[in-house]
Order: structure tokens, then sequence, then C-alpha cells
């Protein structure tokens, strides 16, 4: 499957199958756009399972996450935080997952900035995250 893009007003969009409809086309819809393609197509995650650009609260803060998937009971498992290909991959945005993921309490977590990805699994009884070699495939 190949994304969908069209040019209005100059400016470029791309149809986000989920949400079934066009979106602008920033560097960070670019990456968070193939992240969902390569999580439906190559590792099997449902589309019915995804949320996308959802709110939440932290320490009283609205924030907004960028891709999370449900597993089959309906609960978190998948927290991924999308940057721009610009944007470095740091500790500061291993953070920024990490922060969202105490309110959400997912069981893996990834961040990606289309050019690097990296993800983890939390260890609920020390409260510590794993790096991952490959994110798993959905069962």
């Amino acid at each position: 499957m190949e994304h969908q893009l069209r040019q209005e007003d100059g400016k470029w969009s791309v149809f986000d199958p989920l949400r079934k409809k066009f979106l602008v086309l920033t560097p960070e819809e670019w990456v968070r756009q193939h992240m969902i393609l390569f999580l439906t197509q190559f590792k099997g995650y449902p589309r019915s399972l995804f949320a996308l650009e959802k709110g939440l609260q932290y320490n009283k803060l609205q924030k907004r996450f960028d891709i999370l998937i449900l597993n089959r009971d309906g609960n978190p498992f998948l927290l991924i935080e999308c940057k721009a290909p610009e944007v470095p991959l740091s500790q500061k945005t291993l953070e920024q997952v990490c922060m969202y993921n105490k309110s959400i309490n997912a069981e893996f977590i990834g961040i990606s900035n289309g050019l690097k990805h990296v993800f983890f699994k939390l260890d609920r009884i020390s409260a510590r995250y794993e790096q991952l070699h490959d994110l798993p495939k959905f069962t």
C-alpha cells in the first residue's frame, strides 16, 4: 500500500487511512504515517486498535500522544512518540514518551524520527524499561 498524496494551494497533504481524511504533510506526520504503515503491514497490528493524537493529562498539563495501539482486551499495548526527521532521538525524547506512559501504562513504548526507531518493554516489577532489538509482531 502506498501513501496517497495531494497538493492544494501549494501545500501537500497525505491521506490517513485510520482517520479517513487528508492531513497536512508535516515532517512529523510523514513519520507517523510511515510508522502506521510499518506496524499494520509488517508487524500485523490491526488498524482498529490504533488511537492517534489523543489528549492525556500529566501533572495537570494537557498533552497529546502520537500513536497508541491497544491490545485485544482494549488495554494500552504500544505507545509511540514521533518526531520530525531532523529531530535527533535523545534522552529528552525518551523521557517525554516515558512521562506520557506514566498516565497510559502501555507494555511497550517507542520513539521514531523516521530515520531511527527505538523500542522498549516495560518491566512492571522493576518499573524499568528494557531496550528491544525488534518490536514484536502483534498477537
